[in-house]
């Protein structure tokens, strides 16, 4: 933008430049030539008088001295009314012919111009005084005027361009300031606020933005507050159903009481979650990680136990090595939740999946989720955050996206060699993935459309 603004005062200042300038050089040449031919005019008005009064000898030798003593005089010829040229020897014009007959002419000679002056009232006729100016004579002057006037009009162009400069790199440091402050708010620093500047058209912008700063952080305050007020609410009905967890006594109360208490773990994760600031989620140095292998094997062994009671065989892949991503353990989990809960939500009782685990040369990990349901139709998969076709909060494979997005990875749905849906998510390594806020916990998967519905490990 500044040089941007420095060609157009440049190019400006140039036709005002070229607009004044060079019609005043025209003038000055005009001037100039003017003035040559008037000193040639008065050179041939102050030989008249001695053409009347002197005779032919003394005359002769009168023009001689004068052009023996001042060579730079105009050469001066005198034309009789016989016939007998005096003076500088020129050819005879026919402009002298006109002015023979009593006029007193200036007309385009060969290398110049000649001025004509008719000399009235002698015995045997009119004479005619010549005078003759050159070309070069007309110009004396002029390059030396022009190069003054360029050199005027390249000052005065420099002197623009420099004042358009200032202007211009305060315009742009304004600018740079502003666009730093965005983008200081777009990486969630809230208190980024931007500094007045010189331009009053700026300086609204710029008011106008730490207004918006601050409307975003009272609006993120509000969200946050109530997804932790809401979030709070649900321990009350967890510990009652803990509760009466505690007082059964058969493998189904182990079990519930394990899944309320990974339920109440997620809850109060969301509370921390919401009641942190959006600076406070950045990645810390050297970023979350985890082992993937360790995460998946807890994951499976969790929903290994439904699997049995619904008969589902269940197939795995997962080396024994140690898989490192870049996600903590807990944004691991919830995301192989979703995909699990997501086969149990939406295939039959007795359906097979199978799980696959494998690295990746570039240091992460793949992890395919396939099962042997009716899989979805042509066109159906729409990956949006709150569109689901399976009454559920459409939110699922939407987290399971921003978690795999997160770590430097992506996710990918297809046909799964058991005939169903196959969702192979791949993670980057520690490091790989992005600052920002981590994705809440899922909800619901919903493969069918976009998002599941809340998986439950009973039906």
């Amino acid at each position: 933008m500044r040089r941007r603004l420095a060609l157009l005062v440049g190019a400006t200042t140039s036709l005002v430049l070229a607009a004044f300038l060079i019609p005043l050089g025209l003038l000055l040449q005009q001037v100039a030539a003017d003035r040559a031919v008037g000193e040639a005019t008065r050179e041939a008005e102050s030989v008249v008088p001695l053409v009347a009064t002197l005779d032919r000898s003394t005359l002769a030798s009168t023009l001689e001295l004068r052009s023996a003593d001042d060579v730079s005089r105009v050469p001066v010829t005198v034309f009789l009314p016989d016939g007998t040229v005096l003076g500088d020897d020129v050819r005879r014009s026919p402009a002298v012919d006109l002015a023979q007959q009593g006029r007193s002419i200036t007309a385009v000679a060969p290398g110049g111009r000649e001025v004509l002056i008719a000399a009235l009232g002698l015995p045997d006729g009119t004479a005619v005084v010549r005078s003759y100016v050159s070309d070069a004579q007309m110009r004396v002057g002029v390059t030396r005027a022009w190069l003054i006037l360029g050199l005027l009009g390249a000052g005065l162009l420099v002197l623009g361009l420099v004042v358009a400069d200032r202007l211009a790199r305060s315009t742009v440091r304004s600018l740079h300031d502003l666009d730093a402050v965005a983008r200081r708010l777009g990486d969630g620093d809230l208190d980024a606020r931007a500094r007045p500047a010189s331009v009053p058209e700026l300086s609204e912008v710029g008011t106008t933005l730490n207004a918006l700063a601050g409307r975003i952080r009272e609006l993120l305050t509000r969200e946050r507050e109530s997804v932790a007020d809401l979030s709070h609410r649900i321990r009350t009905p967890l510990t009652v159903l803990r509760i009466e967890a505690e007082a059964l006594t058969t493998d189904e109360a182990a079990r519930l009481t394990s899944a309320v208490d990974a339920l109440e773990r997620a809850v109060d994760q969301a509370i921390i979650e919401a009641r942190r600031g959006v600076t406070d989620r950045g990645v810390a140095s050297g970023g979350p990680m985890c082992d993937a292998v360790s995460v998946v094997y807890d994951r499976i062994g969790f929903w290994q136990v439904l699997a049995e009671e619904e008969s589902r065989e269940v197939a795995t892949d997962v080396p024994t090595t140690l898989l490192p991503v870049g996600l903590s353990a807990g944004d691991l989990a919830a995301l192989v939740d979703a995909l699990l809960g997501n086969v149990f939500a939406h295939t039959p009782e007795g359906t097979a999946f199978a799980v696959r685990l494998c690295g990746t040369p570039a240091g992460g990990v793949v992890l395919t989720v396939s099962d042997a349901g009716p899989g979805i139709p042509p066109g159906a998969v729409v990956l949006d955050r709150g569109a689901s076709g399976g009454g559920s909060t459409g939110l699922g494979l939407d987290i399971v996206r921003r978690t795999a997005e997160a770590s430097g990875g992506h996710i990918v749905l297809g046909v799964s060699p058991l005939g169903g849906l196959e969702v192979t998510v791949e993670l980057g390594p520690p490091g790989a993935g992005r600052a920002g806020p981590p994705p809440p916990p899922p909800h619901s998967v919903d493969h069918r459309v976009a998002d599941p519905g809340t998986p439950s490990p009973g039906r």
